[in-house]
Parts: structure tokens; sequence; C-alpha cells
């Protein structure tokens, strides 16, 4: 036998290597912090599943985000310890995603999350066969149950790998034929769709304190700035009574952060008093847009107040290492305290001002009775100026500016226990931005923010935009991950709300060069895909996608295509007849669909009637 050969089969003999952690010093915040577990990550690739082919093992996948509170709770009870890392290390494939790079996929098995268990949300944690298939998922687990689970279907995988294999396969097609809506042979009008989203509205509106939902409270701004966009006229008194107590119970309780400006991502309470305390950037981004549109259809100049204050916030707290705004501040504190940067302690509070200026903060910020939370008191709207200033028998003027004086000893103090912020800086999200400071400089006549909006386009385009493709992020001083659809999209309707106020010749280019894009890259005969390849079984092309906490990539970008016309317009226009009729059923999930849909009536009844 030739000397090669049976070096090759002695090679071939020796037991797989042990695999290693591979996120140490990655470029996202998220998997870096993972990189020193004693876990052996993988970083998500196709040769993931080759690995597991190879060795015969399940993969378990675990999607998070850096300003997760949950994700860093599992981090720290489950990933770092010895005994959890070595059973996940020697019957898994253990594989660590970044949501916010790998959106697609993410989205995809929150999908699949919510069809099988009835909820998402993450830490999400799936388990897939080596082919890609997923076998079961979950979310946050405690350490001792964690570890029953993988035990259980460690066990179960090698009494009967094939049988659990083809178990999966079966239940994903069973999943993906069910259809995206019932569809009809005729699409509703635009019109009756309105009508019909409306009434979804008012049906799952809360009306005691606004919102939808009777646990936890989400802005849902998709919804939010369909309805301003729809209802307006005096069609229905109801509704606008709705809008604004939702509008002022998210401005005045503990979903906005009232002293630094900024609204958190949730509050896990029906009445919106305690958040979910991370700060994401696209949240920033959507309710600017959200109190600006109500500002002016309501005549409620303190709305756009709240608008200016959210945006200046985003300019002077979020703005990245590369020009860009970075993705998120950390729900959790550096002592992993949740909430921590944000709650005071009575005790804090007169360490901060002295005992009477802690007593005005209280009144002013309703930091009095029992605290929220466990670590203290949020700021909320208390008592205004007008009846301090009354009650200390000052003028009006000197109370605000004494109460200046006490906001800025607060936030000095508060920048000492500053939270962690994910320095990532989505392309995506960044648009959105570029939207809402276009929509503000012309709102609020600040060329201040149209000369924002345009410094950051071009950032973008600079950092993010190489050889006609546009990447994901930058992170830690270079660009990462593959775009999706949404960012595209959303960048795209950025740059064209930024064209109506500034014309920009070179800016134009880049938008339509993204549009078109857009459409080669996501569209094909079946309608969307969220992502150019697609990584495993199942995740194909649909006429619709639902909104989530952000608007649908492919209503964004029909949005965007319609307002740039010609053959983006007219490539909008056919996408939209083939989702209308997926969107009749249920059209509350499909809200940025829905104005879109409204959008192109407008613009066809306009030319017909010139």
């Amino acid at each position: 036998m030739r000397a090669w050969l049976v070096l090759l089969i002695a090679l071939w003999a020796l037991p797989a290597a042990a695999l290693e952690n591979r996120l140490a010093d990655h470029p996202s915040p998220y998997l870096a912090m993972h990189g020193h577990d004693p876990v052996a990550w993988q970083e998500w690739s196709p040769a993931v599943l080759e690995l597991a082919r190879r060795e015969g093992k399940p993969i378990y996948l675990s999607s998070g985000y850096f300003s997760c509170y949950w994700c860093h709770v599992m981090h720290r009870e489950s990933y770092s310890d010895p005994e959890i890392a070595a059973f996940l290390n020697a019957h898994f494939i253990p594989v660590k995603v970044d949501r916010e790079l790998n959106p697609a996929l993410d989205a995809y098995l929150i999908d699949y999350l919510e069809r099988t268990r009835g909820r998402a949300g993450w830490p999400l944690n799936v388990f897939l066969t080596p082919e890609g298939y997923p076998l079961v998922g979950m979310t946050y687990q405690p350490p001792k149950a964690f570890l029953g689970v993988l035990k259980r279907l460690a066990a179960a995988w090698e009494a009967n790998p094939d049988e659990l294999r083809d178990l999966a396969r079966r239940a994903l097609l069973e999943l993906t034929a069910e259809p995206v809506g019932e569809g009809s042979a005729t699409a509703p009008g635009p019109e009756l769709l309105r009508r019909r989203f409306l009434n979804q509205v008012l049906a799952y509106a809360e009306p005691m304190a606004g919102g939808f939902g009777e646990q936890n409270k989400f802005p849902m701004t998709p919804q939010l700035r369909a309805v301003l966009a729809l209802s307006g006229g005096g069609r229905s008194e109801d509704l606008d009574d709705w809008l604004r107590l939702t509008l002022d119970k998210m401005a005045s309780e503990g979903l906005r952060d009232h002293l630094a400006g900024g609204f958190f991502r949730y509050t896990v309470d029906p009445s919106w008093q305690v958040p979910h305390f991370e700060k994401m950037l696209y949240t920033q981004a959507q309710l600017v847009r959200v109190y600006l549109g109500a500002a002016a259809r309501f005549r409620r100049p303190e709305w756009a107040k709240i608008a200016a204050e959210t945006l200046d916030f985003v300019l002077r707290r979020m703005r990245g290492p590369q020009g860009l705004y970075i993705a998120s501040l950390s729900a959790v504190d550096e002592g992993g305290e949740e909430g921590g940067s944000y709650l005071w302690t009575p005790e804090q509070l007169e360490k901060a001002l002295g005992k009477e200026d802690a007593a005005l903060a209280r009144r002013r910020w309703r930091m009095q009775g029992h605290p929220q939370a466990e670590g203290g008191f949020l700021p909320r709207q208390g008592e205004s100026i007008a009846a301090l200033a009354k009650a200390e028998g000052v003028s009006e003027e000197k109370m605000r500016r004494r109460l200046a004086d006490i906001r800025a000893r607060l936030l000095a103090a508060r920048e000492r226990r500053a939270p962690p912020a994910d320095t990532k800086e989505l392309a995506g999200w960044n648009g959105l931005l570029i939207g809402a400071l276009a929509d503000a400089g012309r709102q609020l006549q600040r060329d201040d923010y149209l000369d924002e909006a345009q410094r950051l386009a071009r950032r973008l385009r600079e950092l993010l935009w190489h050889d006609g493709g546009l990447w994901r992020a930058a992170s830690d001083g270079r660009p990462v991950g593959s775009a999706s659809l949404a960012d595209y999209a959303y960048l795209a309707e950025g740059l064209g709300r930024l064209l109506q106020a500034r014309p920009d010749p070179g800016l134009r280019t880049w938008r339509d060069a993204l549009l078109a894009e857009a459409w080669r890259r996501f569209h094909g005969p079946r309608g969307f895909r969220q992502s150019e390849k697609l990584p495993l079984p199942g995740m194909g092309e649909s006429p619709v996608l639902q909104d989530g906490a952000l608007p649908a990539g492919p209503a964004m970008l029909i949005q965007a295509s319609l307002a740039a016309g010609g053959t983006p317009a007219a490539a909008a226009r056919s996408a939209l007849a083939e989702a209308l009729p997926y969107l009749q059923d249920e059209p509350f999930w499909y809200a940025s669909w829905v104005a879109a849909a409204m959008v192109d009536r407008n613009d066809v009844d306009r030319a017909s009637s010139e």
C-alpha cells in the first residue's frame, strides 16, 4: 500500500478535533461577549451545517443581542457553567448568532417558535438537525431546566437520529405548507382594506391605557404610523381619542426617559409604568416620525418637542466611532442590574442633589410613593413647572432654570453608571434615522437636522456601499455581515425623505441604485426573500411578510419605490397587486402594506385628476 494512502487512512481514523470557541474579539459586541465562555461557540455560516453533518451531531443555535436582559442572564447562568458547557460541546454543535447581523435567519426561527410554541423572544434557542431542519425551540431557561432539555434531546438523538430527522423534515413541510393568508381570487380594494385595518385597530386597542395588549406594552410603531396616515379627516372620533391617549401615555409614563430623552423598547406592564430598559436606535427613529406626524395632525406642539428631544438624545448619546449611529444601549448596567442606570433610590437622589432639590425632583418627576422597580424610582412626568413655581412662590422662569440645573446634576450622576453600548452601526437602522432627521428638519425648520441627515447618508455610502452592494453594518472599524432586504429598503426610504427636503444628485443616484439592487437581489417569482442567500430549508420566498417591531422590508421597499417613480414604481405596483389578496383577513399585522396600498391609490387618483 502506498505511503500516502496509509497516512490518509490513519488521519481519517483519528477522532475529530475538539471544537474551540471562535468568538473571541469578534467585531459584534454581542458575540465577543461570549468569546470567553467555556462553550465552544461557532459563528453561523454554511460551514456549520457541513460540520454537523460530518460529526452527526444536532446544532444548538442561540440567537440574541447585546442589549437583551435575558440574554445576559442566560450567559451568566448557563453558558459560563462548566458542566453545561461540557455537555453542549460533547453532544451538539453550539452556534451563537447576533440577531442584528442575521435578521433573516432570526426572523425565520422566531416564526418557527411562534408557530410551534405560541410565543417567541430572546434569547432564541433552537435545535436543528445536521441538515438544518428545526427540531424544537425555546427561549430563556434556568440552568437546571436547560441542562435537562440538553440531556433529554441528546439521549433521543443517540437512540434514534433518523426518526428525529424524519420528524423534523415532515414538521417543516407542514409548517411551510400553511398559507401566509387565506388569499382571495379578488383582492380587496384599498379603501375596503383601509376600513378593515382601522376596524381591527379598534378591536385590538386597549381603551383605558392606550396601546395594544393587556400584559405588556410595545409601541407597535408600524401600526401607529399607519393609523396616523389612514384615519384622518374626522373619520373616527374613537380612533382619534385612543391615539391621543396612547401617545400621551407613552410620553408621560415609564416608556420614555424623562431626564436624557429617548424611549425604551417596551414596558413589562399594561400601564406603561416599568420599561424593559434597553434603548434601540430603531425605536427612537420610528417614534420621532410618529410624534412629528401626530403633532401636525392634532396641532400638539408638545409632541413635536418630544420628537426633537428624542433626536437630540440620539445625536448626543448614540453616535458611534465610525460616524454612524450605534444599535442600542443595554438594558443592564455594568454590574448586570436591569435598569440600574436609570433608577433612583431616595438616598441616591439626596446624595446627588441635597435634601431640598431632591424633594423638588421627586415632585417634578413623580418619584414618590412606592418605587416602580426593585432598584428604585424611575422618573416620569410629574407636577408642571407652573404648579411648582406657584407652590414655591417664584417665577416660572426661575423654576425652569432651577429644574434645568437639577436635571444636569442628575444626568452627571447617572453618567457614572451609564449602560454598556452595542457599538455596531447598522445600515438599515441608520436609514430609518435619516428619514426621521429629514422629516424633523422639514417640519421643525431645523437645518441642523437636515445637515446631519445629509452627512450621515454620505458616511453610510462611504463605509458600507462597495462594488454595487451594501454591507449590513460597521463594527470594530470594519464592515460586517450581509445586508438584508430591510437594510436596502429602510435606507432607500430614508434617502427618499431626505431628497424631498434637500435635493442631492449624488444621493439620488445612490437611492436609485439601492432600489434596483433590492429588487434584483430579494424579489423572485414567488415573492420576497429577506436575505439574498437562504441558509436553511424552508426559507423561501413569500408574497407578503408581516410587520414586527419594525415595518416589513418589502412594504418599505414598495413605499420607497412608489416615491421614486419609474421602473421601481412599476415593480412595486406589480408586487403590491400580488400581495393584496393575502392582506384582507388580518390587515392589522400588515399595517405598512396597507399604508403602501393607500399611498399608491392616492397617487393614481391624483394623476387621473390632473
